[in-house]
């Protein structure tokens, strides 16, 4: 009798413990995402450069995956314990686990999907060349100057809808509309040469806080005018699809805009 009583009270503890899980799923999946975001704002806020927020940002990867681990095992104990609210922090634990692997986890598959570039222009026999940006650009780690043959056949490539857009509207009505798209977008503009018709801006990625230049040329056409942008990285050796993406945005915006 007295042995049956020990087991008894030794279950109790185990028991305790594995009830426990599904909070402690939620909790390791609530402190993988804060190292994700910060990973990326602490990047921004100059706490540490961007390699050490990618660092972060895999460690917290890892931490997501073991999140949602763990709640899936605490929903199954929470399920035959008849736990309700066990169920619902499982269930909340897979969830933000899992979208906080998933970010990383996209970003490297979409590496692998498009071309290892940072610098992406609508004409890539004659770039538009940066000019105001530069002195902005001194310590970067990827220079201003274009990269020849290589890089344009990669876009190419990988990007063969970047091409320069047509406005039937003269170059200075087209300047116009180009600067109010590049306000619109939220990027810092740098020079508006309309004599020159080129304008020159930056944009900072929201997370990580990485900027990006570029650069607009409007030049005179039969049909009105030509539009060419150039949009460069200051680090990194793949822009993950970002400048290509943002040449995409700007042009819809400036066909939108009258």
């Amino acid at each position: 009798m007295n042995g049956q009583q020990g087991s008894d009270a030794g279950d109790i503890p185990h028991s305790s413990l594995l009830g426990l899980l599904p909070a402690a799923g939620f909790m390791l999946a609530i402190l993988a995402v804060a190292a994700a975001v910060l990973a990326g704002f602490g990047t921004r806020w100059g706490w540490w450069n961007f390699r050490t927020g990618f660092a972060i940002l895999k460690v917290s990867a890892y931490g997501g995956v073991a999140a949602a681990a763990a709640s899936i095992a605490g929903g199954i104990i929470a399920v035959s314990g008849s736990s309700r609210m066990g169920l619902i922090l499982a269930a909340a634990g897979v969830l933000i686990g899992l979208i906080t692997a998933g970010i990383p986890w996209s970003w490297m598959r979409t590496v692998k999907q498009v071309p290892f570039i940072h610098d992406i222009t609508t004409d890539l026999e004659n770039p538009p060349q940066f000019a105001a940006v530069l002195p902005l650009r001194k310590d970067a780690a990827n220079p201003a100057e274009y990269g020849g043959p290589d890089i344009a056949a990669q876009q190419r490539k990988g990007y063969p809808d970047i091409v320069p857009l047509r406005l039937r509207v003269p170059p200075d009505q087209a300047f116009e509309r180009a600067l109010r798209a590049a306000r619109d977008s939220g990027w810092e503009i740098v020079a508006a040469k309309r004599e020159e018709g080129r304008i020159e801006a930056t944009d900072t990625t929201f997370w990580f806080g990485f900027k990006d230049d570029v650069v607009i040329r409007i030049t005179p056409a039969l049909d009105g005018s030509r539009v060419d942008v150039r949009s460069l990285s200051r680090v990194g050796k793949s822009d993950v699809g970002t400048n290509a993406k943002r040449i995409r945005a700007y042009f819809r915006k400036l066909e939108g805009t009258k």
